[in-house]
């Protein structure tokens, strides 16, 4: 197959981190065309869609690991697969891509992750479908609904809708001296809705992210454990990364809801499960295939492929 990968630059990337090359180094070993385009370098002409695009090659146990070559326009619907990989903020420079690559879809090609739904599922809202899955979640910019929800659970956290990496997210008593300034800081004085839920604390044990693949969980998950001192357990944020095999729970929320990512052509899914809860499902570039390949040996990237190489679902 012919496969545009469209991310960051390649450059940048954490080599020993990035799930994207995973990709990448999957589809080399299976014989697939590589190339690369970064999101501005994708465009409309006549109603089409185009890239400024380049062929790519990748390799393994190098730090050489990329190689790209010159650049020409291409339709891209000359493409089998898109791989959408392009990391958060989810600004609208990203809605703009997905316009562009949605016209691509309706010209032949197949882009992972659909990109009507990578609109439309934000990966803190998405969630909210799910509420027997959830703790007590609401979602407002009205400071006095948000003071009343910690009143009645005591122990809350607040995090912004757009927030990746564990920024902004705060944990709030029924008696804090600082909800009033974090909230006036998060709402932007009452003009953004965020999001408040009721402290989980199953927290210390880790948040699991569950990789979906094609409707169906990964063997394995990477609990990410929060450090001395913070709440947080996301890896930019310090949380250090322990793989670990499925619990029955864990199946059971992931049969849940993969009819639900398969209908909107969410192919590659990263559900967020804190003990038994569901707090995010992230569908922009979801990450954790090295950390599990490293711990357990398997290769989820192959995993994918196996699913892209039988066709659409």
């Amino acid at each position: 197959m012919r496969i545009l990968v469209v991310m960051d630059p390649i450059e940048r990337i954490n080599l020993k981190k990035d799930s994207t090359i995973a990709m990448l180094w999957a589809a080399t070993r299976r014989g697939h065309e590589l190339f690369y385009a970064l999101q501005q370098d994708l465009f409309l002409d006549q109603g089409k869609a185009f890239g400024t695009i380049q062929p790519l090659q990748v390799f393994e146990k190098t730090q050489q690991y990329y190689h790209l070559g010159e650049k020409s326009v291409y339709s891209l619907a000359d493409f089998d697969i898109i791989l959408m990989r392009k990391d958060p903020p989810f600004d609208m420079n990203f809605v703009y891509t997905t316009y562009i690559l949605e016209q691509a879809e309706r010209e032949g090609a197949w882009v992972i992750n659909r990109p009507q739904s990578l609109r439309d599922c934000n990966e803190k809202l998405f969630a909210t479908q799910f509420p027997h899955l959830q703790v007590p979640t609401l979602v407002t910019s009205q400071s006095h609904l948000i003071r009343d929800f910690i009143k009645q659970h005591e122990d809350v956290i607040v995090k912004p809708l757009d927030g990746m990496g564990g920024i902004g997210i705060f944990r709030l008593y029924k008696d804090g001296v600082n909800i009033g300034s974090t909230l006036e800081m998060l709402t932007e004085m009452g003009q953004r809705p965020i999001m408040a839920q009721r402290y989980i604390p199953e927290i210390v044990d880790g948040d699991k992210r569950i990789l979906m693949i094609g409707g169906k969980p990964a063997p394995y998950c990477l609990a990410r454990v929060p450090q001395q001192g913070d709440i947080r357990g996301n890896l930019a944020a310090g949380g250090v990364g322990e793989a670990r095999p499925l619990t029955e729970k864990d199946r059971a929320i992931a049969e849940e809801v993969a009819p639900f990512l398969l209908e909107k052509g969410l192919i590659f899914v990263g559900l967020d499960v804190i003990g038994e809860y569901v707090t995010e499902i992230n569908v922009t570039s979801p990450t954790c295939i090295r950390e599990i390949d490293d711990q357990f040996g398997t290769s989820l990237a192959d995993d994918l492929f196996d699913v892209l190489e039988n066709g659409r679902i």
